[in-house]
């Protein structure tokens, strides 16, 4: 079977339900991304993210040593020959993911010379599922597929104790809203309980059952999870990673959450996505303080989880990777030349490094003599 291709079911494959409900009507699984707030605020983030040009460093002494960005960080994938995908699409992508699903996953194409990946081609979350043992991922499941870990990229967010998977924002704000008793409980019965649907309870362990123990195996489950009481199964069961949609888009309309509220829940402010808060809207003296307040409040750990990643699986120690920020901090004209001056005058920077940024070639000969003959003094007498 290819591995872009769903898994259909089979007999193995027990179904828990088509639909969740919510205040008293049926409830489909996309229905939480078709709030236009929520799409608003990832692909915000998404967008955000890959602007990010990565660098690469290491350690040289008390300073970081810039060095040479490797392919996959430039390259991690392609959709075809001559078709690459570029680090900034690849980021962008996996946000995407990590935002909605609370986990990014792709298959490992190949390995450098160190065995660290050299190509990752994401694969879409809702074909992903993986086995769970003792709170460790044993396998993944790719479209039907059984894949080792070990040629598995899996990055997740908004983790709990006991759960190997990431929740979404949604997902992981309701751990909290909701007050549940246990944390690992309550992220295991929003991946696997009777409350979402288009999921499977698979065991792993015994044969295809017929048809009358399929039977009583779905009624014992549907009676433990239709009272909230706890379900007793075999040693090993698989969860979807995609099964707590559903469940999110009841989540929300059952608690009947305003937009401003869903954009508290992803992280961004509500004026950002054109949200109308009721406490009237927020004023900042430039665009360098907004942007620094969403770089640093909103996504600053976000970067922050990506980039130890990175370092972790892709580059050989001591280096490490860091996703440039200053791509997002923007600044006005005037802001970016008051900058400028207090670097120069201040010893920081030379004008010759300033013009780089700026896209200007270094000062030439001509150039200075003319500057000299407009101001002839280079230094202010003292008062």
């Amino acid at each position: 079977m290819s591995l872009f291709r769903r898994a259909s079911t089979t007999s193995e494959l027990l179904a828990i339900g088509g639909r969740a409900r919510a205040r008293g009507r049926a409830v489909r699984s996309t229905e939480a991304r078709q709030q236009s707030v929520v799409w608003a605020s990832c692909r915000l983030r998404s967008d955000l993210v890959s602007l990010m040009p990565v660098d690469v460093y290491r350690k040289a002494g008390p300073i970081n040593a810039r060095v040479t960005t490797p392919p996959v960080l430039k390259v991690p994938s392609a959709w075809a020959d001559g078709q690459p995908m570029t680090i900034g699409e690849w980021l962008g992508s996996s946000q995407m993911d990590l935002d909605t699903h609370g986990n990014a996953f792709g298959i490992i194409r190949a390995v450098d010379a160190l065995g660290k990946p050299a190509q990752i081609d994401l694969v879409a979350a809702e074909d992903v599922s993986a086995r769970i043992v003792d709170g460790r991922i044993v396998s993944y499941r790719i479209a039907g597929e059984l894949t080792e870990p070990r040629h598995v990229w899996h990055e997740r967010q908004f983790t709990v104790g006991g759960l190997p998977l990431g929740l979404s924002p949604i997902a992981h704000a309701a751990l909290s809203i909701l007050g549940a008793s246990g944390a690992q409980s309550f992220a295991t019965d929003w991946f696997a309980n009777g409350a979402v649907p288009s999921a499977h309870l698979k065991n792993t362990e015994m044969q295809i059952p017929d048809p009358g123990q399929a039977a009583a195996i779905k009624a014992r489950f549907q009676a433990s999870v239709a009272n909230g009481d706890v379900f007793v199964s075999g040693k090993d069961w698989e969860y979807s990673a995609l099964a707590a949609k559903a469940s999110e888009s009841g989540f929300i309309q059952q608690m009947e959450y305003t937009d401003v509220a869903l954009t508290r829940f992803f992280g961004v402010p509500a004026d950002m996505v054109d949200v109308q808060s009721s406490t009237g809207s927020v004023t900042y003296a430039n665009i360098t303080q907004r942007n620094l307040q969403l770089l640093v409040m909103n996504l600053g750990g976000a970067v922050k989880r990506r980039e130890d990643t990175i370092s972790a699986r892709i580059l050989p120690e001591p280096r490490f990777a860091k996703l440039n920020r200053d791509a997002v901090l923007a600044m006005d004209a005037k802001t970016r030349a008051e900058l400028f001056k207090l670097q120069v005058d201040a010893r920081l920077r030379t004008p010759s490094e300033l013009r780089v940024l700026e896209d200007h070639e270094p000062l030439s000969e001509e150039q200075f003599t003319e500057f000299d003959r407009l101001f002839p003094s280079r230094t202010q007498t003292p008062q």
